[in-house]
């Protein structure tokens, strides 16, 4: 789930960027606004119930997906810092995803 609200809220940020900073057509930023409502029903499909922890983690994962994204549509390279700062996010999602809780 995290890679669908992570494409779905990238996506529909990059569509309306596309209609305010790229001079695309109005329906470009509607259709943003639909996909960026998506992402946050999508959110609540998550199977951990704590809404602070899914958002923390999810913004690791959002990295990822927006290295991809900024790869794949706007020929953006990370540099080694930006590699560095996503590996310390990863490690903790890790940390808060998998360690062992009590209760």
């Amino acid at each position: 789930m995290f890679t669908v609200a992570g494409l779905a809220e990238i996506g529909g940020g990059w569509l309306v960027w596309q209609w305010l900073r790229a001079d695309r057509p109005w329906p470009f930023g509607l259709l943003g606004a639909g996909v960026l409502f998506s992402y946050g029903v999508i959110h609540t499909f998550q199977q951990d119930d704590t809404f602070g922890r899914i958002y923390a983690a999810y913004g690791a994962i959002f990295l990822i997906i927006a290295f991809a994204w900024g790869m794949a549509f706007d020929q953006w390279r990370p540099d080694r810092w930006d590699y560095i700062g996503a590996a310390l996010c990863l490690i903790g999602v890790s940390i808060m995803l998998f360690a062992p809780r009590s209760g």
